[in-house]
């Protein structure tokens, strides 16, 4: 069956696509909204929320239902492999202020709830249980897609613009040959603890080549476990992962002392390879928000405030092309230009911090180095933490 044309139809209900429709739709458009899943849903995540992130969730009207539900967390702890030990906060570094002094930590599924509880406020048509199982492309310009229904009926919806927010497996990217494989082949084992001392106001990072751990506390007495470890010792052990798992944490030694007495309460669960890259869409009608564009790895935790940002960054280019009648791949090569500007930067600092700790000394040289000046940890997670340009990185006033 062939459903009435959209203004846009928006491919995945996470934070990068429920966002992308709500701002869509308080411009005025008729905006469709798939996902193949029913929310709530779990979903494998580090769970952390930097501090610029509380900016959009404001703009888009959930920050309020949020706050009830998130930890606030000061700053970050991080071990080096000799045990030193550096700890930074959010704070303001200069002119560079964040809109909150603190990062959040929270459990997806209650995020993307907020977030899909703000888009059913709205007009806008949400089908949960849709898959998409192919991009419609007509003279060089995706004009849609093909969906399928719970009920495994096909139907195919069509939009002046397509935007694809289906996450690092995304059906429009693979569709349109846009995904590459990374050099960085890296897994993440992610579970849930409890009974940990202390865990409340501080992430906590475990550096230990080639692995590293992040433990992010999402409740009063449960934190979320990450444990990134090169893909290839992992992978022989899919069928058992809680015993790699076990196994692996005790050959992180502070690791291993910090989770003595605490308990797993959740089944481990994988995901990798981590990083991957995407193309420039080769056709116009489309753009891509989020995971679907490429993800490189968690260490910064740039994951959610990088799709609530591009979807920002999205929908001004999509408005604009919209309202002059032209979604071509010229007229959207603007979000591509403003994805650069503002991601560009860190992106470098990013795999330059991948650098840093796949390497034992230098990491332990820079922890020591930080630990004698704790004021420039502070200017790191502002960078980390999306607040200041990494520039202040190499800005010698800053103190």
């Amino acid at each position: 069956m062939t459903a009435r044309a959209a203004d846009v139809i928006v491919v995945g209900a996470g934070p990068g696509g429920a966002a992308t429709a709500i701002l869509l739709a308080e411009h005025g458009l008729t905006v469709q909204l798939l996902d193949r899943a029913r929310f709530p849903r779990p979903k494998i995540c580090g769970e952390y929320l930097s501090p610029e992130a509380p900016r959009v969730l404001d703009r888009l009207g959930v920050l309020k239902t949020v706050d009830g539900l998130a930890t606030p967390l000061a700053g970050m702890r991080i071990i080096a492999p000799d045990g030193t030990v550096v700890s930074g906060e959010y704070r303001a570094v200069g002119d560079w202020r964040p809109y909150r002094e603190h990062a959040m930590a929270i459990e997806r599924a209650l995020l993307d709830e907020a977030l899909v509880e703000r888009v059913r406020a709205l007009p806008i048509e949400f089908r949960e249980q849709t898959r998409v199982s192919d991009v419609l492309v007509e003279r060089g310009q995706a004009v849609g897609v093909e969906a399928l229904d719970r009920d495994g009926r096909v139907a195919r919806l069509s939009a002046t613009l397509v935007i694809a927010a289906d996450g690092r497996t995304s059906v429009v990217a693979q569709r349109l040959g846009l995904r590459r494989a990374h050099r960085l082949k890296r897994m993440a084992l992610v579970t849930y603890v409890s009974g940990l001392e202390g865990c409340r106001d501080y992430g906590e990072v475990f550096v230990d080549p080639p692995d590293y751990a992040i433990l992010n506390p999402v409740a009063a007495d449960r934190a979320n476990l990450s444990v990134v470890v090169p893909l290839d010792h992992a992978a022989p052990w899919s069928g058992r992962l809680e015993t790699f798992f076990t196994a692996r944490i005790r050959h992180l030694p502070h690791l291993a002392r910090r989770l003595a007495g605490a308990r797993i309460v959740a089944p481990v669960s994988a995901m990798g390879p981590l990083a991957y890259e995407v193309g420039t869409p080769r056709v116009g009608g489309v753009l891509l928000v989020g995971d679907a564009a490429g993800f490189f790895d968690p260490f910064t935790g740039e994951g959610i405030y990088a799709a609530l940002r591009s979807a920002e960054l999205a929908v001004e280019t999509a408005v604009g092309a919209l309202r002059t009648g032209d979604c071509s791949r010229r007229a959207l090569a603007d979000y591509g230009r403003a994805r650069r500007r503002v991601f560009g930067a860190k992106a470098r600092v990013t795999r330059a911090l991948q650098f840093v700790i796949s390497h034992r000394g230098l990491a332990n040289l820079t922890a020591r180095v930080l630990a004698r000046r704790p004021g420039r940890l502070d200017v790191l997670l502002g960078v980390i933490g999306d607040f200041v340009p990494p520039k202040a990185l190499v800005t010698r006033h800053v103190r």
